[in-house]
């Protein structure tokens, strides 16, 4: 199933359904030029006022989400190219407001959103302030200054600074999200180096003295045929060793944990902008029961298949992590669930992922239960104590 979201302030669009709702959220705020249109209605303008009037309208909001709505996308415009349009709006409202009077002054609010939401940060304040002064000096001439500005000024000056504001939320929100990528790609690189350094000081030694131990067997032939045998027995010896160090170290390195599974599943929701609420130490009861390596394993790999679904496929804004013992009839067991308000059947129980976790689940005598609607519920039980 293809995963949907909704298309946040500062996120492009990936689809014609994401941009037909950016543009549906842009063009709310249009309904304030509700007085310039009241005024082509109400006949109070001549024809060539009206074609005036609504080819003026059409040209300055047209412009308006041009300007907007691909400043938000990944086509944007060149700065100059945002100035010389930004100025074009401005020219525009003058136009109409000097031609057709005093209702046309809404239009410099959203000049001064435009400057805002699109200008970089010192030309936006300059055009804000403009769209003001112009905003009072075209009041002026009409004769009312209070009437006509008053209402408009707080909107224009508030408006156009609100935007600038959130330029630089969205800003300082994509700088995070890149310093998380380049933090986390650091951690990959250091654990890379870190199982480099293992494994050259558990080979090392070994595979020197197997290259020692094997000139030395070599000189030995033909010569002293017994001795030569017993240096490659000690270099088989050597070797199973070697092979045995490096399988569990390998296994060292893929055995997840509890500890280390919960905060990942408090880092990978947060990253997805879910609220999590998942314990952040292991319970005492988890840390008092007879639990082995291998269920420890199970576990935890359970949970990591949990969140990845949540992340992944539910759509969800919420997840719960809980861990508890419970008693059943089959005995003493500990028990993990993994609950989200998301769309519930996104994560069904025939994904491939589900479906090796059961398989781990039954090598370890766990069980594993799934609940869809609302949201979605994993359940996963593993035994301990006599019931393992």
């Amino acid at each position: 199933m293809k995963e949907e979201r909704a298309v946040g302030i500062g996120r492009v669009p990936e689809n014609r359904r994401e941009a037909a709702r950016k543009m549906l959220w842009i063009g709310i705020w249009l309904v304030f030029l509700g007085t310039p249109l009241n005024a082509l209605l109400d006949g109070r303008y001549s024809a060539a006022e009206q074609v005036l009037g609504w080819a003026g309208l059409v040209v300055f909001v047209g412009t308006y989400l041009v300007m907007v709505f691909r400043h938000t996308s990944r086509s944007r415009h060149p700065e100059y190219v945002s100035s010389a349009l930004a100025a074009a709006l401005g020219v525009i409202a003058v136009g109409l407001n000097l031609a057709l009077g005093s209702p046309w002054l809404v239009l410099f609010v959203y000049v001064a959103v435009n400057c805002g939401a699109v200008l970089p940060l010192r030309r936006a304040s300059w055009g804000i302030l403009g769209s003001t002064v112009l905003l009072c000096l075209l009041a002026v001439r009409s004769g009312d200054l209070e009437q006509q500005a008053g209402p408009l000024l707080i909107p224009t000056l508030l408006g156009g600074f609100a935007m600038t504001g959130v330029r630089q939320l969205i800003r300082t929100t994509v700088e995070l999200k890149e310093a998380r990528a380049t933090v986390a790609q650091l951690a990959a690189n250091e654990e890379r180096l870190r199982m480099a350094r293992d494994l050259h000081d558990l080979l090392g030694h070994s595979l020197s003295l197997i290259t020692l131990k094997s000139e030395l067997a070599g000189r030995m032939l033909p010569d002293h045929p017994g001795q030569a045998a017993a240096q490659v027995a000690d270099i088989e010896q050597v070797s199973r060793q070697a092979l045995t160090d490096v399988r569990e170290a390998v296994t060292g390195y893929r055995r997840p944990t509890l500890p280390g599974e919960l905060a990942g599943a408090r880092t990978a929701l947060s990253a997805a902008g879910i609220v999590a609420d998942v314990p952040v130490d292991v319970p005492a009861d988890f840390e008092g029961a007879d639990l082995d390596e291998e269920r420890e394993a199970v576990l935890a790999w359970a949970l990591r298949e949990g969140i990845t679904n949540v992340v992944r496929h539910s759509g969800a804004r919420h997840c719960t992590v809980a861990l508890g013992a419970r008693q059943t009839l089959d005995g003493r067991s500990l028990e993990l669930v993994v609950r989200d308000n998301g769309r519930g059947a996104a994560a069904g129980p025939h994904g491939n992922g589900l479906i090796g976790l059961a398989e781990r689940l039954a090598k370890a005598g766990g069980t594993l239960d799934t609940q869809a609607g609302p949201g979605f519920t994993l359940t996963v039980r593993v035994p301990i104590g006599s019931g393992a």
